[in-house]
């Protein structure tokens, strides 16, 4: 789940015009990348305005590292609907592997310079160690290579591009915009960080002249852009491995808004204090700037949010549109009604029906891993979210409590992702985790990242403000399905979130309390 949660009343005013930062963002300032930490994404983020975008048909053929990943398996279902030739490999099977292989992808296990021989470009992603054989042997060949963001870019060259951007809340919101798309006949192009229950896709290569984007802040690649329309849904610091700090994020947010095309529309959140310092900056270089949100002088407000245990539901009021209440099947808690409403006020720029939309955002299905049900056992209900920065915990934790009932306790279950977010980040993530009534910590998911001496879950897991009986670190993978299992009781809500692999963790704890109740 991502989203921007409720703010304080301090933030809901709209700002002087200051250079200050206000209270929300003050508490930020003082976040920077760890000492020692080597920033391997820094020179992406700086350079990223400036690259060179090579047209689809230059790319020849085109090999893609880690194919089946989120964003790399929706970049190769685009270019296998263009008609491009499209080798990947990959480290194991998979459904995903074995969906690509049957719209034509020729797919690999594991890494080889074997893959080289016979192909024009390569495509990584920047999560990928640099130093891997693979990448380092095609530089050496003289093949073209382009990370995943470039590749995409190509794609979407010649296409009405509308890119969603923003610390959370990304995911959701394109989401959003593409159903009401869908719902309305345009058959848009999309790339989105999950796929969608209604499609079961993250890509698609439409018909219409509109290509509905996810625009990833997170090394810069948003920068590649050049979007006719763009939302910015929040702002905080996050990935201060290649932004180094608050500032550095602010920096980079700048430099999209540079990217929108002239006459072009930026739609930003009034109830973040981030969104809105960029807003300021938006005004300052001649965009044209809309907010939307429940603070004060909103362009689209957002009033009279109800919160259900299977939706949200608000009321929106431009003076475009007039009035319309709307429900949103799927989203939990009030950041996702902001989030709804951002993709509305889209949908309405882009002269979109609002009937079609409402009815299909009624019967919205949701996305893989935001907020995902994952079953019921023994009267325990498990959920799976995406949450891994600080905000993002509170605000999916927040949203649970709605689907509690009777005496049932929220747990939850945190694998944190890499070793500099966690030291950066860790009192933040404590108290996240104490919306909980039970929190359990795993340890880190590396990602491309070497350990960090002293940094492991246990620093956040003692950051968290509940009686010692109610928190869990656990920093076995194997053991904690087991130890969940222990944990609950009939009644209770699960949890589970994190970047990394924690999301397999929801069928063992499903089996491991099944077994346990048919065996009492």
């Amino acid at each position: 789940m991502t989203g921007t949660p409720e703010v304080g009343a301090e933030a809901a005013a709209e700002p002087d015009g200051s250079e200050q930062l206000d209270a929300a963002l003050r508490s930020q300032a003082s976040y920077h990348r760890p000492a020692g930490w080597s920033a391997p994404g820094a020179a992406l983020v700086s350079s990223a305005a400036d690259e060179v975008i090579p047209s689809a048909d230059e790319l020849g053929r085109v090999h893609i590292m880690g194919i089946a990943g989120a964003g790399m398996s929706g970049l190769a279902r685009i270019m296998l609907a263009r008609g491009l030739s499209v080798s990947g490999c990959e480290g194991r099977e998979s459904a995903t592997v074995t969906a690509l292989r049957a719209l034509g992808a020729d797919v690999a296990i594991g890494h080889s310079l074997d893959h080289l021989n016979d192909i024009d470009t390569l495509v990584y992603t920047t999560a990928i160690n640099p130093n891997n054989f693979e990448l380092v042997g095609a530089r050496q060949a003289d093949r073209r290579v382009l990370r995943r963001a470039t590749a995409l870019a190509s794609m979407i060259t010649g296409k009405r591009a509308v890119a969603i951007a923003g610390t959370h809340g990304k995911t959701t919101t394109t989401s959003l915009l593409t159903v009401a798309a869908q719902a309305c006949a345009m058959d848009p192009s999309f790339a989105i960080g999950g796929n969608l229950y209604e499609s079961g896709l993250n890509a698609h290569d439409g018909t219409g002249a509109l290509f509905i984007v996810e625009a990833d802040e997170s090394d810069g690649s948003f920068l590649l852009l050049r979007p006719q329309m763009a939302v910015i849904t929040n702002v905080e610091a996050d990935h201060l491995e290649n932004h180094g700090d608050l500032e550095g994020v602010f920096r980079a947010f700048e430099l999209f808004v540079d990217r929108v095309a002239e006459g072009g529309l930026l739609l930003t959140c009034a109830d973040d204090p981030g969104a809105r310092r960029i807003a300021q900056y938006a005004r300052t270089k001649g965009v044209r700037v809309q907010t939307y949100g429940s603070a004060s002088g909103s362009d689209i407000t957002v009033t009279d949010i109800a919160e259900h245990p299977d939706s949200v539901e608000f009321t929106t009021h431009s003076a475009a549109a007039g009035s319309r209440r709307l429900r949103i099947g799927a989203l939990l808690g009030r950041h996702m009604a902001l989030n709804a409403a951002a993709a509305f006020a889209l949908a309405m720029e882009l002269e979109m029906d609002p009937e079609p939309v409402g009815r299909a955002w009624q019967g919205f299905q949701g996305v893989h891993r935001r907020f995902e049900f994952r079953g019921e056992a023994a009267s325990v209900r498990v959920y799976d979210d995406y949450a891994h920065h600080p905000t993002e915990v509170r605000a999916a934790l927040s949203a649970a409590r709605s689907v509690l009932s009777g005496s049932g306790r929220l747990v939850a279950v945190f694998q944190p992702g890499t070793y500099s977010r966690t030291q950066t980040f860790a009192g933040e993530f404590g108290q996240a985790m104490a919306v909980a009534d039970v929190a359990v910590v795993m340890d880190i998911f590396p990602a491309r990242e070497e350990p960090l001496p002293g940094v492991t879950g246990a620093l956040i897991a003692e950051r968290v403000p509940l009686p010692a009986e109610q928190v869990v670190y656990e920093p076995s993978w194997g053991a904690t399905a087991s130890r969940i299992a222990d944990l609950v009781r009939p009644g209770d809500v699960v949890v589970t979130m994190g970047i990394g692999d924690v999301h397999l963790l929801c069928r063992e704890v499903l089996e491991e309390i099944s077994r346990r109740a048919e065996g009492s």
